[in-house]
């Protein structure tokens, strides 16, 4: 029987993404309450408690786990603590919604299934990019034989992050370029293509183990040869960037992982040329609304843990054949 009674959530961890990824879009997707909030500095999550309205601080993760008043989780964390924390929801029996990337390599992604699949709690990525229409839409473009045999795409996310303490430059904590901005461009061409490709090469950019930027080539089992480029400190500051060119057309995308930030489908092939816009609502609300869904009324998990380790065995691959360890 579905349950409509709210869906509380607890926080773990008061990181910058919290606010715009949960605490606004459960102010507008009925049927979420963010009930509480635990960090490693207890300071800090009474200072975001009392900001951001946040009824109950507890005073470590492990009392929020325990308490019965909350259903399901959201991690924010760094990379390399998603599967720890993420397996101890499991256990304590809470719903999870865990930040992407869902783990920080393959192997843990691997053990964070497992402990899934032997639940009845929802466990499921936030990469909520796949959640927007406009990415729904271009997979019906893609699939219409529009701009006809796809034979190549391109994905770009380059991003400035200078050198420092920011979290992407720790190796320890599952930093690197590739685990953060480049998870978009890799996510978009597999779910259009097909998540198991053959990657023909990858180039890291490094300073120190992190690598600042990455270039590879991707081939896919129906023909298609994808380019991916992800950077977070290059010559190339700033670029967000999908395009899929076919023998008898083009789409480009502008905006294509923040779609609600002006995102557009530009499109010449068979039917001529036109620009389709798309909705300004928020990923995150879209992804908020597809989480308390799956509690509520148990429907599908789209990026659920099965598709968030193809992708981790992906990223993996990535980083061996650019000389690389995977990410700790």
């Amino acid at each position: 029987m579905p349950d409509d009674k709210p869906v509380r959530i607890g926080i773990l961890g008061a990181a910058r993404i919290v606010h715009g990824a949960l605490v606004a879009p459960a102010h507008e997707v009925p049927g979420v309450r963010v009930a509480a909030i635990a960090a490693r500095d207890q300071d800090r999550a009474k200072t975001y408690a009392t900001k951001h309205k946040v009824p109950q601080v507890h005073p470590t993760y492990e009392a929020l786990l325990a308490d019965p008043e909350i259903d399901a989780v959201y991690i924010p964390l760094p990379a390399a603590l998603h599967a720890q924390w993420t397996l101890a929801a499991i256990k304590a029996g809470k719903h999870v919604l865990c930040e992407k990337p869902f783990t920080s390599n393959a192997e843990s992604a691997s053990r964070v299934a497992s402990g899934a699949a032997n639940s009845d709690r929802v466990v499921m990525e936030a990469y909520h990019t796949h959640y927007h229409p406009l990415h729904r839409r271009l997979r019906e473009i893609v699939a219409s034989g529009e701009i006809g045999q796809i034979h190549s795409a391109e994905a770009s996310f380059c991003i400035p992050i200078p050198p420092g303490r920011d979290i992407r430059w720790n190796l320890a904590l599952g930093g690197g370029g590739l685990l953060d901005v480049g998870y978009y461009p890799v996510r978009a061409l597999t779910s259009l293509f097909g998540d198991t490709p053959e990657v023909e090469h990858s180039t890291a950019w490094t300073r120190g183990q992190i690598d600042r930027r990455m270039e590879a080539t991707l081939h896919f089992g129906n023909g298609v040869r994808g380019e991916i480029v992800s950077s977070i400190w290059s010559r190339q500051p700033l670029k967000m960037m999908l395009s899929i060119q076919g023998d008898a057309g083009r789409i480009r995308v502008t905006s294509p992982y923040h779609p609600h930030k002006g995102g557009r489908i530009h499109i010449r092939g068979l039917q001529g040329q036109r620009i389709e816009r798309t909705s300004r609502k928020p990923t995150y609300n879209y992804q908020l609304e597809a989480f308390r869904d799956s509690i509520q009324h148990r429907t599908e998990v789209e990026t659920n843990c099965v598709a968030a380790l193809r992708q981790l065995q992906t990223l993996d691959t990535l980083y061996n054949a650019a000389g690389l360890e995977p990410r700790p």
